[in-house]
């Protein structure tokens, strides 16, 4: 019976959700909203050790538009942020998530801009490096940013900036104990990449469907694991070997 077919913004999530719960970015916990929704994800983000946001756990929500990855997907906190680069409203303001149009009068060039050879991966990365080092000169919070840059100059002897994040970090402990997390809070503790147990079988409802498309490739991929080529590698070392984050602001 022949079953329609998949539109290839649901493909291509789908292959970056297992790649992600197979190879998990240091720091970051990614699930869906719903499971039969791929366009709505849930991250989880763990604060960075030996920075202000040390034992925090604060949730987000990326939102995938339906021509991804051709356009940028939203990237929303929903834990209350005190940051130059995020909005009231909790809206991520970075550079990689900005659609690829030409805009002299934003500052940016164009390959700073979002572009379909980005993913989740990138994404993540560029905003736990956002987090430890903002872009003050076009903030989306401007008090945030004079507050921040007031603290940096000062070399820490300004605390405001420091005392509110401190709070933001203490507040979110009852949303980790709630979610049973255990929050990283040494670096070996937040660079362990631990691969998530085998899915559940709604999870198969959802990788059948892939693999029912793309069942020739997927034995390609099998044979090339299993000869010990790229698909069984791990990622790299933590904090290491990035690419560039994209972390500059309009």
């Amino acid at each position: 019976m022949a079953h329609q077919q998949m539109p290839s913004s649901q493909k291509a999530l789908m292959l970056e959700l297992k790649s992600l719960q197979e190879e998990p970015v240091e720091g970051f916990r990614i699930t869906l909203v719903e499971e039969s929704d791929l366009y709505n994800w849930e991250v989880a983000i763990f604060g960075p050790p030996n920075t202000l946001y040390e034992g925090g756990y604060f949730k987000a929500h990326i939102k995938f538009p339906v021509d991804y990855p051709y356009s940028p997907p939203t990237f929303r906190f929903l834990t209350k942020m005190w940051h130059p680069n995020i909005y009231e409203n909790g809206d991520v303001c970075i550079s990689i998530l900005h659609p690829p149009v030409d805009d002299p009068q934003s500052g940016e060039l164009p390959s700073e801009r979002w572009n379909p050879t980005q993913n989740v991966r990138t994404i993540l990365l560029s905003v736990i490096s956002l987090l430890n080092e903002p872009n003050t000169f076009s903030p989306a919070n401007v008090d945030a940013s004079v507050m921040f840059r007031k603290w940096r100059d000062s070399k820490g002897k300004d605390k405001e900036y420091a005392e509110i994040i401190r709070k933001q970090v203490l507040s979110t402990k009852a949303d980790a104990e709630r979610d049973g997390v255990k929050v990283p809070t040494t670096l070996a503790e937040y660079c362990i990449q631990t691969k998530v147990p085998s899915h559940d079988s709604s999870s198969d409802l959802l990788y059948d469907d892939l693999y029912d498309d793309d069942i020739e490739e997927e034995d390609d991929d099998d044979d090339e694991a299993e000869a010990g080529g790229p698909a069984g590698e791990m990622s790299g070392d933590c904090f290491g070997d990035e690419e560039d984050s994209g972390n500059e602001e309009s």
